[in-house]
């Protein structure tokens, strides 16, 4: 009989803590790709997202230790990576500051088009992702990450609530706030 996720997620941080490198490692594999598609709607930019993932699962590694396993593993690497791509986001507007804009790379769609679309269905769709990734980055912090929490990575109003550090209402009045925000920019109903 095989663990919970969230039981095999301690066990891995336990013995990662200790020095199993095995171990960290499939928590890595296990949680990339959450982390990344998080990461890539809190920033706007796959790079970004790609780098900050990485620092976050560096900065996991070296604080491992001080890991509460009563917490789960995936809201703890969470709060780690958002703390990363704050980092970045603050890096980044000194950058801009001293050396003024840079161009906005244009990034691809998240999702794949739908192959029974047309061409011109297909374009609209990618056109469509692409300006709600920038419209979501474009929202202010306290906004951005309830609604990331919530409405894309699935975490309920509570679990979100811990990894940011807020209530449970906090998480809702924010989130759709957000999603007003968004169907305002958007034109379309999000709420």
């Amino acid at each position: 009989m095989s663990l919970d996720p969230t039981a095999a997620d301690q066990a891995l941080a336990r013995r990662a803590a200790e020095g199993d490198d095995r171990a960290f490692a499939e928590l890595v594999r296990r949680h990339k790709d959450g982390l990344y598609r998080l990461l890539r709607r809190y920033t706007g930019n796959p790079d970004d997202a790609y780098e900050a993932a990485h620092e976050a699962f560096i900065a996991a590694w070296g604080a491992l230790r001080r890991y509460d396993p009563a917490r789960p593993f995936g809201a703890w690497l969470r709060t780690i990576a958002i703390n990363k791509a704050r980092d970045r986001s603050r890096r980044s507007k000194v950058r801009r500051l001293l050396f003024g804009d840079r161009p906005i790379e244009e990034s691809g769609a998240m999702q794949a088009a739908d192959p029974a679309c047309g061409a011109e269905e297909t374009l609209f769709q990618i056109q469509r992702a692409r300006m709600l990734d920038r419209a979501i980055a474009a929202l202010p912090p306290q906004l951005k990450e309830p609604l990331l929490l919530t409405g894309f990575e699935g975490l309920s109003q509570q679990e979100a609530g811990a990894v940011l550090g807020v209530s449970a209402k906090t998480i809702e009045t924010r989130a759709y706030r957000a999603r007003k925000i968004l169907a305002a920019r958007l034109g379309g109903s999000m709420t």
